[in-house]
């Protein structure tokens, strides 16, 4: 069931509060929860926002769900199928408030790239809550210039505003996983520094410079677009950039801006 999809079912009263304390719920808010499980969370979000519309892969536990099996209230929702594949706005319906709507949940850690990528494309939503792996935790909210900082960092931040909030140790959880959660929170970006039509092309260009981040930024740059040396280095120099620095120290803006110059 659960175990068989990578689930492992959070069920500590205080750690589940303070992710539904992170959405700042209010009673007009929908929200969209990822893999309810056992529905310990759902029970909670129920409780202080609008509508929960709960998407569950797993058809043994949406099943029991939507039976009502575990005593879940009226507005609850429960949608069968696999979030990656499923249209995340159209399950809320024509009803959702004018404000959008927010999602959250405890996600397996196998698919977490995927589901915080379809979490950050248009229609955003307000914003999304994941307890995830604590190293992606940590990976999505780094600041350049540390060894975590890389190609997700990048990827999230200049769409979205990220946050790591708190650790979840393995204890919280049954079965418990063999690593440290922790829970991060994206608020998109009133003004995202990439175009989503250009999110995917960005990404690669991203993943491409990361792939020889113990070069000098000029070198893995020629790398990449076969310029020489001397052109590189004076494109560089019209951004302001030094093709001596590597790419890990640099912040988002300035991927987009080599982006821009160069992809």
């Amino acid at each position: 069931m659960g175990r068989r999809l990578g689930q492992h079912f959070l069920f500590d009263p205080a750690i589940l509060d303070r992710i539904v304390d992170a959405l700042e719920p209010s009673d007009t808010d929908v929200v969209i929860e990822i893999g309810p499980g056992l529905g310990t969370l759902t029970e909670r979000l129920a409780q202080r926002v609008g509508r929960v519309v709960a998407i569950e892969k797993d058809r043994e536990l949406a099943r029991k769900l939507g039976e009502g099996g575990t005593a879940l209230p009226g507005n609850v929702s429960v949608v069968e199928g696999d979030a990656l594949d499923l249209d995340w706005p159209g399950s809320v319906g024509d009803d959702a408030p004018a404000h959008g709507y927010k999602v959250t949940g405890n996600i397996p850690y196998a698919i977490t790239s995927p589901l915080i990528e379809k979490a950050l494309t248009p229609p955003l939503p307000q914003v999304v809550v994941f307890l995830v792996q604590r190293e992606v935790a940590d990976r999505v909210a780094a600041e350049p210039g540390g060894k975590t900082y890389g190609g997700l960092s990048v990827g999230v931040q200049t769409v979205a505003h990220a946050e790591r909030l708190f650790t979840v140790c393995a204890g919280a959880f049954k079965p418990p996983p063999k690593v440290d959660s922790a829970v991060v929170r994206l608020t998109p970006l009133a003004d995202p520094l990439v175009a989503p039509s250009q999110h995917a092309e960005f990404r690669r260009f991203v993943t491409a410079l990361f792939g020889r981040r113990r070069k000098q930024l000029g070198g893995a740059i020629r790398g990449l677009t076969d310029g020489a040396r001397a052109e590189v280095e004076a494109e560089l120099g019209r951004l302001g950039i030094e093709p001596t620095v590597r790419c890990e120290t640099l912040p988002p803006a300035d991927f987009v801006r080599l982006f821009n110059a160069f992809a």
